[in-house]
């Protein structure tokens, strides 16, 4: 069973021009629900434990807002609740800005084994365009800074960096600025517009004739390391890959379906989904609702079996096995006829690169077959 818990609600220390999470909450009733109290993680973890039989593995991500808003102290107490259900095995992440981080964050992340996503936009001048602090500040230096203590503790760290229009301006400088860092592992996540408003027309909007080249340009980035035995992980890359060689991928928009998973509100109410924690998709509240009857119920399967009609294109499209119609939160309509909005980049990328991500997959796919079982 896998969560993504926002104890932190939609509360953060940077006030980032382009956070769908700030536009999200902005479209509900009640913008923030504050701070996850350590009563409402028990419930949690209780119900959790309910619903899971004994040698269970259980994901727990924290993200926000900015999930180390809610302070330390928190994050100690979840451990040692932890230990109430032994026949458990929990499996931590935490996504965060790292504004905060210090030693005595490193020192805990390490000691309980927490993998940790920085997110950070590549470099100084473009992290810093969009990414502010409530003074209106860049915040990369200090970020980086802390990218350090990190180190220091060999803390297990990855990068997220937001691809805004101006991100897909530099694609080779992004990725090699995330490398020089120390970073092994890339996630690149397409910019969103702001809900019900017309794609595009921010300043920060990623159109889909950029994001097309920008994937191609970090593509090229990425299959030069692969050959020179040099290897970097993007995610994005490596679930085609996987997609080529049988394996199931990491993320929804690869995989074709919404994943069961769910979003825990601070407050304690769960969602079927990070891109939709709407009231409209209110799944209940722990502990009035278990955890295995929200994510069974009704509006949940209906959730998931929902992925936003499929533009007619995917039909006949020979990339559908590796595109899957991509994201429903990138499904817009034109003449009520649905289209995914990024189906251009996916295209141009594909038709660029499948030679090569074909070289990749077979060799992957021998490796796999050659090691021992």
């Amino acid at each position: 069973m896998s969560f993504l818990i926002k104890p932190a609600s939609s509360l953060c220390n940077l006030r980032c021009k382009y956070c769908f999470y700030e536009d999200e909450s902005e479209n509900r009733c009640q913008k923030s629900y504050g701070l996850m109290s350590t009563d409402t993680m028990d419930q949690l973890l209780k119900s959790i434990a309910d619903s899971t039989t004994e040698g269970a593995v259980v994901s727990l991500g924290f993200q926000g807002g900015e999930p180390t808003f809610v302070g330390l102290d928190f994050f100690r107490h979840l451990i040692q609740e932890e230990k109430k259900y032994p026949t458990i095995r929990f499996v931590h992440t935490i996504q965060t800005n790292g504004y905060v981080l210090d030693e005595d964050w490193a020192t805990f992340l390490k000691e309980n084994g927490f993998l940790v996503g920085i997110s950070i936009d590549g470099y100084k001048e473009l992290h810093d365009l969009h990414r502010i602090n409530a003074a209106g500040e860049g915040s990369f230096d200090r970020i980086r800074e802390n990218l350090e203590i990190l180190k220091r503790h060999n803390v297990e760290f990855n990068a997220l960096c937001v691809v805004t229009r101006q991100c897909a301006e530099r694609p080779h400088r992004v990725y090699r600025r995330l490398k020089d860092m120390g970073f092994s592992y890339l996630q690149f996540i397409a910019c969103l517009d702001p809900i019900g408003k017309e794609r595009g027309q921010e300043a920060f909007s990623l159109l889909p004739e950029d994001y097309g080249r920008f994937l191609c340009a970090v593509f090229d980035d990425w299959y030069r390391d692969w050959k020179e035995g040099h290897f970097t992980s993007v995610r994005q890359f490596d679930d085609y890959i996987h997609l080529l060689t049988g394996v199931i991928p990491s993320s929804c928009a690869a995989a074709g379906r919404c994943g069961a998973y769910l979003v825990v509100e601070a407050d304690g109410s769960l969602y079927p989904c990070d891109f939709y924690v709407l009231d409209e998709w209110n799944l209940g509240k722990v502990p009035e609702v278990s955890v295995l009857d929200a994510l069974n119920s009704p509006k949940a399967l209906s959730f998931r079996s929902d992925i936003g009609r499929r533009p007619k294109e995917c039909k006949d499209c020979n990339w559908l096995p590796l595109c899957h119609g991509g994201c429903k939160r990138d499904i817009t309509f034109r003449a009520d006829e649905p289209e995914n909005y990024y189906c251009p980049a996916f295209r141009f990328l594909f038709e660029y690169a499948a030679e090569r991500l074909m070289e990749v997959a077979k060799a992957e796919f021998e490796a796999m077959r050659r090691s021992p079982r």
